[in-house]
């Protein structure tokens, strides 16, 4: 489980178009991981078009913002195509990431109780240090608040 002002743990994931990333080759520049529960589901469709809509915005305060998902890169790349996505989508297939940050967590939908991702963001800073985390998040307006989050580091 992480928490505020810890390293953040590093990993490196096969990511949507081929490649891997590595969060420490940010080493430097602040970093948005946002953690949600599967492709062109309609919670997560609109979390990934409101952080596309604004990436500009990230990368003109030097902030990379990455999707991780336990989805396959084949699915992220038709994610990212049919939604036209300009953010990176990596594929956490083993949930090994989803467990070092805490989000692969006990569910209840509809009465049944289940293992999912729980939607959570994490801001990390220049020095590779975690400044907040979002629990539970709810979609509407949340890539705004990220965004101020990072204009405040």
């Amino acid at each position: 489980m992480i928490t505020e002002n810890a390293p953040a743990p590093n990993f490196t994931l096969p990511r949507d178009g081929g490649g891997e990333v590595s969060l420490s080759s940010f080493s430097g520049a602040p970093v948005v991981l946002f953690f949600y529960p599967k492709d062109n589901t309609p919670g997560c469709t609109t979390e990934a078009i409101d952080f596309t809509a604004r990436v500009t915005e990230f990368t003109d305060l030097g902030c990379k913002v990455l999707g991780i998902s336990k989805d396959s890169v084949k699915k992220h790349d038709n994610f990212r195509d049919k939604h036209n996505l300009g953010i990176a989508l990596l594929s956490d297939a083993d949930g090994q990431v989803c467990e070092d940050y805490g989000v692969w967590q006990e569910k209840k939908m509809y009465g049944k109780v289940f293992m999912g991702i729980v939607r959570t963001t994490v801001l990390i800073d220049a020095d590779g240090k975690i400044k907040h985390i979002w629990n539970k998040v709810k979609v509407k307006d949340h890539a705004e608040q990220v965004l101020q989050a990072v204009r405040d580091l």
